[in-house]
């Protein structure tokens, strides 16, 4: 658990550092958008996350649980996300970054000096389990944030994508799958928790994502031009955008190109798709005669041990909605799953840019379905199940 921690914030720090060398460390550089925060920003509210739940002893999410001062005077002015709103994050008196950085530091030093002292059950782990996995997550939208920005990232932040795997439709002959985890299996977020039984109806699935090559093939075919393709909800956003392609693509003659972390490159016809939304992804669906696979069928298949099947490359868009499981109690980071039920899409797997430590067949990511900013791509079922 201490080398996890401090490998996360060395990670942290160089993903920051990726904003200091391009001079967009301070906020008020940084282009006030809805899909990111202001780095600096980001940076402190991390260790305050982990000084909240950890040094403070945080009982909920709510100011009157937590025990003593943050060692910041206004730091829970500053970096409580639940009480700052994402707009004003760009105009607050934050300190320095070397400040920022200080704070960074002295925060893991107590936390590691505490957790040295801790029994080795899952009580006492937990907290810092959630500052891990949340810091994990963090770094991918950090990660995000330097892609939507154009920006470099460290070497070590992601490998070179893999091709997609040779594409087949796999079988699978549906039973009981049990879905959310059990209560034995130590850190989990709340929206997985309470394990209930779910019947899967008999379905086939792709054992690969949808790669760019057959992406391009919808393109080409008008894809984006004709309404019949689109939900009422995907032909509203697309009637904002001016997109004929997924978000980064260039039209360079008669290849595609891409924008990646600030650099143009030829796009690899056999790499999954990324960058699209819920949207995209149903509007593929529907040219190809295919739909997305639910949440439940998703489990079940990686669950399977179908040695054809892959995942991890790219979040995976799936057709459920982000809705609690039965008896869904909220956790002490209340505002984690809670008010994000009914508002937003299950995506499955993880991405190329997720930890290893991090990644699950049960974890439930979720977003906006308009988001393309993320690493997310897709894969498709057959009709009718």
């Amino acid at each position: 658990m201490a080398q996890a921690l401090q490998h996360a914030r060395d990670y942290t720090l160089s993903l920051f550092d990726c904003f200091v060398a391009a001079g967009l460390d301070a906020s008020a550089r940084v282009p006030q958008l809805r899909i990111i925060n202001p780095p600096l920003w980001e940076l402190g509210h991390i260790a305050w996350f982990a000084e909240w739940f950890i040094l403070r002893e945080a009982a909920s999410s709510h100011p009157a649980d937590a025990n003593g001062n943050c060692l910041l005077t206004k730091g829970d002015d500053w970096f409580d996300a639940a009480n700052v709103p994402h707009r004003s994050r760009w105009t607050l008196d934050l300190p320095s970054s070397g400040g920022v950085k200080t704070y960074c530091h002295e925060v893991l030093d107590r936390v590691l000096d505490k957790l040295s002292r801790e029994p080795n059950t899952d009580e006492a782990l937990y907290p810092y389990r959630l500052a891990l996995a949340y810091e994990d997550m963090r770094g991918e939208a950090l990660l995000h944030a330097l892609q939507t920005l154009g920006l470099a990232a460290p070497p070590q932040a992601f490998s070179e994508m893999p091709s997609s795997f040779a594409p087949s439709e796999l079988g699978f002959p549906g039973g009981t799958v049990l879905l959310g985890s059990q209560p034995d299996k130590g850190f989990v977020f709340d929206n997985e928790r309470q394990p209930h039984a779910f019947r899967v109806a008999p379905f086939r699935m792709d054992s690969s994502l949808v790669t760019n090559a057959q992406y391009a093939d919808f393109v080409m075919d008008g894809g984006y031009d004709n309404r019949q393709f689109w939900s009422n909800a995907g032909a509203d956003w697309l009637m904002q955008q001016e997109r004929s392609a997924p978000r980064y693509w260039q039209r360079d003659g008669g290849q595609w190109r891409t924008m990646r972390f600030g650099k143009l490159s030829t796009l690899a016809g056999t790499e999954p798709v990324r960058h699209v939304n819920l949207y995209e992804a149903q509007a593929y669906c529907a040219w190809a005669g295919r739909r997305l696979p639910t949440e439940a069928e998703w489990e079940y298949a990686a669950l399977s041990g179908h040695p054809a099947l892959r995942w991890g490359q790219l979040w995976e868009w799936t057709a459920s909605p982000f809705e609690p499981y039965p008896d869904f109690v909220a956790d002490r980071y209340r505002e984690y799953s809670e008010p994000w039920f009914h508002t937003h899409q299950v995506l499955r797997g993880a991405s190329f840019a997720t930890p290893a430590r991090f990644g699950s067949v049960k974890f439930r990511h979720f977003q906006l379905p308009e988001r393309d900013d993320i690493f997310a791509g897709f894969r498709t079922c057959a009709w009718p199940g």
